[in-house]
């Protein structure tokens, strides 16, 4: 039996080496088992955020550049993103606050920020890969003057007598994505409704988030044209995942409107909150919808590092039963931004000084060991492991292959056995500091 080995090795200068590798004997005391008769979530696929920070940066490459920078995502070669999240209104990796209405007498609906920036890189991106890219929207604040603070940043929150319009609103920006050829499928109700950020904010309550998505959002994306959106709650970190989800689905017809829970890593692991959250609601989805490398928070860290947090944590979550993964900052200038409160951070592709070409960061080569592999509508397989050592994953691909991805963040070389049916497997060394993703041709028997 055949099958290809991948390997990614940064102390050895090895990025993405591919070998054959055969059946052979098996050492059962170093052994990774799948079981594929144990079938958990099908999940969806890989992408980043396509934010005005990376539009803009993407925008002053030269052309050929601009495309060079997408085939390293988008195309075939390359990462193979098929996600992506957008921002509705402004960010912090926006170049200033900018709503879709100024003023209580503002009926009308601005999207010109978007369709100067998010939209043409959006479509740019979707001709590459040659297929819709799926777009989940996220706002970061609601305009001023619908809220408590009156201010887009420093949190405050949604007024009463502004709840539908700004549902209306967010539907607006749904209807307004697919009008342009974009492939809208999710949408959170708030990006980090508990935080009070320097930056683009808003502060909802797991119930007032549920209360919000039955009461107001799912109506407006229904008359919208847009029902079947499906909306996300919480959109922050894993610690707070299961009580969030609790309080949000204990308000009266969310089982109905909610369709799952989005989360970010900025606060730890946190894996077992994503499984048991996936545990005790089995229908709905999770969705890893932001993590980054912090200047303010991980400097001091390691390229390796840095790599290998990527990993330990995309590993994490697929085995806890996500549905997508989306990264933060799809490309940022070499300063880490442009942010409009200098809240800097690092992307998996970098411009460099002047802005007239890009670096791509190790990180990017870690996630293409995933999403180069595990492809939307793969199903996760059970898998058991000798240690702690080998971190890993597998997944049967809708054309029948098998994956496993296999991280080793020792300094040792770990020989390992993988087992796919109990019977035939592959021998292989791990070697130390290194991920390795192992891909036979077809499923077997």
């Amino acid at each position: 039996m055949k099958a290809t080995l991948t390997t990614t090795n940064l102390q050895t200068g090895q990025r993405w080496r591919q070998t054959p590798i055969k059946s052979g004997e098996l050492d059962v005391i170093h052994q990774v088992s799948v079981y594929p008769e144990l079938c958990f979530q099908r999940f969806q696929g890989f992408g980043g955020a396509f934010t005005e920070a990376a539009a803009v940066c993407w925008k002053g490459l030269p052309p050929e550049r601009r495309q060079a920078f997408l085939d390293a995502y988008f195309g075939p070669d390359g990462l193979g993103y098929t996600l992506g999240r957008v921002h509705m209104g402004s960010c912090d990796f926006s170049l200033g606050n900018y709503a879709c209405q100024t003023g209580a007498e503002d009926d009308g609906f601005d999207t010109s920020r978007d369709d100067e920036n998010l939209i043409p890189m959006l479509q740019a991106a979707q001709k590459t890969a040659g297929k819709p890219i799926g777009l989940m929207l996220s706002p970061w604040s609601p305009p001023a003057f619908m809220k408590t603070n009156g201010d887009m940043n420093h949190g405050g929150a949604l007024k009463p007598e502004y709840k539908a319009r700004w549902a209306q609103c967010m539907a607006k920006y749904a209807a307004h994505y697919r009008a342009a050829g974009c492939d809208v499928r999710l949408m959170t109700v708030q990006n980090e409704p508990a935080a009070v950020q320097t930056w683009d904010s808003c502060i909802y309550s797991a119930q007032e988030e549920g209360e919000f998505a039955v009461g107001h959002l799912a109506p407006a994306l229904a008359e919208a044209g847009c029902g079947d959106v499906k909306i996300l709650a919480w959109d922050h970190n894993k610690e707070l995942l299961f009580s969030r989800a609790a309080g949000t689905m204990a308000v009266p017809g969310a089982a109905e409107a909610v369709g799952g829970f989005a989360f970010h890593w900025y606060t730890g692991d946190h894996f077992d909150a994503v499984r048991l959250t996936k545990d005790r609601w089995p229908d709905k989805e999770l969705w890893f919808s932001e993590g980054c490398v912090e200047y303010s928070r991980f400097d001091g860290m390691t390229t390796l590092q840095k790599a290998e947090m990527y990993a330990h944590d995309i590993l994490g979550n697929l085995n806890a039963g996500i549905s997508g993964s989306i990264d933060w900052n799809l490309l940022l200038d070499a300063k880490g931004g442009p942010n409009h409160v200098g809240n800097f951070c690092e992307a998996p592709v970098m411009l460099n000084e002047d802005g007239s070409d890009f670096t791509i960061q190790t990180e990017y080569y870690y996630i293409g060991q995933f999403s180069r592999f595990i492809r939307p509508g793969a199903v996760r397989l059970g898998v058991s492991r000798w240690s702690a050592d080998v971190e890993a994953t597998a997944f049967e691909n809708p054309d029948g292959s098998r994956v496993m991805v296999m991280l080793n963040r020792t300094e040792t070389a770990l020989p390992v056995s993988v087992t796919w049916d109990g019977e035939t497997g592959f021998g292989l060394v791990l070697e130390p500091h290194s991920i390795a993703t192992l891909q036979s041709a077809a499923r077997l028997a």
